[in-house]
């Protein structure tokens, strides 16, 4: 248990050190980050598909949307950042292995709510059909999301 906590831990620490690289223009740190298959899956509209095009260096940070993370998740090997920009709300979930991220999921203006789907480790387990996390975008009550579960 000990060890996985350690394992999340560093991962937070790798995504958090991707977000700051990406709002200081280090582009050389964000690539060392990065797997060179990085898998990459997308869901909201074409044209805001910001993260991608800023990773792939078809723009930049400072020509648009701004990520600034308001909160970082780990769970397990991947990491949940939360974040809006203006009207934007958008997720990003980041798996790591061996301390280098592989894949890459956006979800722009979606609710997400993220559960684990292995089988309950006894019998009376409770806790397993709880969500390990969900949104919290700040203003809901003005408006409705599309919803997604994503199982881990």
């Amino acid at each position: 248990m000990e060890s996985i906590m350690v394992m999340e831990m560093q991962n937070k620490t790798i995504v958090e050190m991707l977000y700051k690289a990406l709002l200081g223009q280090f582009g050389d740190m964000v690539s060392k980050l990065l797997a060179s298959d990085l898998e990459w899956w997308f869901h909201g509209p074409p044209h805001c598909q910001h993260m991608m095009r800023v990773l792939t260096g078809e723009t930049s940070l400072n020509k648009g949307f701004r990520f600034e993370s308001r909160r970082v998740t780990a769970i397990g090997d991947r990491v949940i950042a939360e974040g809006w920009e203006g009207q934007a709300y958008w997720v990003h979930v980041w798996t790591l292995k061996n301390g280098m991220i592989t894949q890459f999921r956006e979800y722009f203006n979606t609710w997400l709510v993220v559960r684990d789907l292995s089988p309950p480790r006894w019998e009376d387990d409770r806790q397993h059909s709880l969500p390990l996390w969900q949104s919290q975008p700040h203003d809901l009550n003005h408006r409705s999301l599309p919803g997604l579960v994503l199982a881990i």
